[in-house]
């Protein structure tokens, strides 16, 4: 399986990165093969206990729903997923089965998809693509490609669970962070950063790394936790923020326009800000770890547990200028 997984992102990169692909070709490769990780042999076995594909798909619904109910045995299908879990971005369906992840992932799709130039036809590049799930919905919109990167090893199998059943939708998947990328690409006329820049510890370069993967005029969807306030706003946690060790930079939606300008973007514009609710994060049967309600001050949710302004997340969209 990871053999013809190699091959067909072999075969897709140099038309997605020109020149570009081969380096995250070897890199791909020396990741999953010269150092994989220890866990790797038993997420293998799980795609490979799915069902034999193709099958139908359907990339437009809020549910990735792959297969039909009833067409395989349910408890064998059943226990290949949970080899993959946890679950934390989706949700999908295989085969009548539901995997209500951690996420609901298909809200912040809901809240960024109204705002977005038609994605038909387009290059996209989604940097911290996560399981895939906004990927594939990406592709259910009619991109003509898609490279989705990241380096948790299993999302890249939990891709894999999907792409088994759709092997002929032209969205990819690369285990590697946004500064392993080569500089300069100019090779997208999309770019998505969900979720990824709080964890920076330099906001600018990532902002200035997203910038150069784009083609001039391209457009930027960013989403990443705010704070309320004006220009000046951004804050910094000491420790923890709710209870993630790797947060550093939670500016202003104001604030966070005056980086994208500065970084080389414009028609900058805020889409969307809202709070993060028990609704959206939360423990399931498909994610058995502590998750939003847990990181919360018990006694004043609007608050992290560490005192800090719960989670609020805001949606911008620039223009490479």
């Amino acid at each position: 399986m990871l053999d013809t997984y190699l091959n067909e992102l072999d075969a897709a990169l140099p038309s997605l990165l020109g020149e570009g692909g081969a380096p995250v070709a070897a890199l791909t490769r020396h990741r999953l093969l010269d150092k994989p990780h220890g866990d790797l042999p038993r997420w293998h076995d799980a795609v490979a206990a799915l069902p034999p594909g193709p099958a139908p798909c359907r990339l437009d619904r809020d549910r990735v729903t792959i297969g039909e109910p009833g067409a395989v045995d349910p408890e064998a299908l059943d226990a290949a997923l949970r080899g993959l879990m946890p679950w934390r971005k989706g949700p999908f369906e295989f085969f009548g089965t539901h995997i209500d992840t951690e996420w609901r992932s298909d809200w912040k799709w809901q809240r960024v998809a109204p705002h977005l130039s038609d994605l038909r036809g387009r290059r996209v590049l989604d940097v911290g693509c996560g399981s895939g799930y906004h990927g594939w919905r990406m592709a259910g919109a009619g991109a003509a490609q898609v490279l989705g990167i990241d380096p948790t090893v299993l999302f890249l199998m939990q891709y894999l669970a999907v792409k088994r059943f759709t092997p002929e939708t032209p969205f990819w998947f690369a285990p590697l962070r946004m500064e392993e990328l080569p500089a300069g690409l100019a090779a997208f006329d999309t770019v998505f950063s969900m979720g990824v820049l709080y964890h920076r510890r330099s906001p600018l370069d990532h902002l200035l790394e997203l910038r150069d993967a784009l083609r001039p005029g391209g457009e930027l969807v960013l989403e990443t936790l705010v704070v309320e306030g004006d220009e000046r706003a951004v804050l910094m946690p000491e420790g923890r923020y709710a209870a993630m060790r790797n947060v550093f930079f939670l500016p202003s939606t104001e604030h966070l326009a005056v980086w994208l300008r500065r970084c080389g973007f414009d028609r900058v514009r805020c889409v969307d800000e809202c709070v993060t609710t028990v609704d959206e994060q939360r423990a399931t049967d498909w994610m058995r770890f502590q998750s939003l309600p847990d990181f919360l001050d018990p006694d004043d949710p609007t608050r992290s547990r560490e005192g800090y302004p719960a989670p609020r997340r805001a949606v911008m969209i620039a223009r490479k200028a």
